[in-house]
């Protein structure tokens, strides 16, 4: 194998050039794990998938998830762009595309629907892989310092800061208007002795930052930073967007809810996105997340392995 092809497009979005960009290798048969870890780190994205035959015949498919420095077990927007990309061919290693995917990965299996419009895919909906676990409290001091802000920009009225996960751990916390939001960013010094303290959170610390409209609290705006793993700031963040969703569900009174929850994310950064979660709770426990966006091609290429 010389040459391998690749496509690129833009996730939790319809507008090219927005949204999140994210590369799959839909067929990465025969390339190791350093090489993955090699062409993650080329691209420079907050994520790259590859595709491989599922170890069980009743998948679709065995995706894998790599940053610019190390594979993760699950995220968001590379299982929505993934599925985007893998629904339009005909067949997946031979077995015919339907309206429902099955993707093994190493937070567990990760189910997908698919959207169609007019036959073609429109949007794609997956189901997170884990349920919602909530870790260490924070220090509202030990967020301010990763993010340049005085502690008193740190509210503590919904929850104190937390790391919380539905397949991949982030530091969560809330802030205190849209102006502090605008106003963060990220120290590496105070992410690096952040990541010291914590024993937890299993990932490098990645901090999701958010508030809520008080019109409507199921309408967030969002940032999340991840400097340690060289994602300075992610434009879209749907691991994060779940586990925030499923947590936020969690701490509201009623006992059984079915909620629609929108975030807005990566407007500082000129990539706006919209993540749509849609979160069930029954007798007080979360019981099913599910994240969903629209997606954009943008670009198609050949990778070259050997001269």
């Amino acid at each position: 194998m010389d040459t391998l092809s690749y496509v690129t497009l833009d996730v939790f979005t319809s507008t090219r050039f927005e949204g999140n960009p994210l590369a799959v290798i839909s067929d990465a048969r025969g390339l190791s794990d350093a090489a993955m870890q090699r062409i993650a780190t080329e691209f420079n994205y907050s994520e790259v998938t590859f595709v491989l035959p599922p170890e069980d015949p009743e998948n679709s498919a065995r995706v894998r998830i790599f940053t610019p420095t190390m594979e993760i077990p699950f995220a968001g927007h590379p299982n929505v762009g993934t599925a985007y990309v893998l629904g339009q061919q005909a067949e997946i290693f031979g077995k015919p595309v339907g309206e429902k995917l099955r993707f093994e990965e190493e937070a567990g299996i990760v189910e997908v629907s698919l959207k169609r419009s007019g036959g073609k895919v429109a949007a794609t909906a997956i189901r997170a892989p884990q349920p919602l676990a909530i870790g260490d409290a924070i220090a509202e001091e030990t967020i301010a310092r990763c993010i340049g802000l005085e502690p008193g920009a740190v509210v503590k009225t919904s929850h104190v800061p937390v790391f919380a996960s539905v397949g991949l751990n982030f530091a969560i916390a809330e802030l205190s208007g849209l102006e502090a939001l605008a106003a963060a960013r990220p120290n590496l010094a105070g992410f690096q002795a952040a990541a010291g303290r914590q024993t937890t959170s299993g990932h490098d610390f990645s901090l999701f930052l958010y508030v809520r409209t008080p019109e409507d609290p199921w309408e967030v705006r969002a940032r999340m930073f991840a400097p340690l793993d060289n994602v300075p700031e992610d434009p879209a963040t749907g691991s994060a967007s779940a586990a925030l969703g499923a947590y936020l569900v969690s701490l509201a009174p009623d006992s059984d809810m079915d909620v629609r929850i929108t975030i807005e994310q990566g407007v500082e950064m000129g990539r706006r996105s919209i993540i749509a979660l849609d979160v069930a709770k029954s007798g007080g426990i979360v019981t099913d997340v599910v994240i969903s966006g629209s997606c954009v091609s943008v670009m198609r290429g050949e990778i070259i392995l050997q001269a």
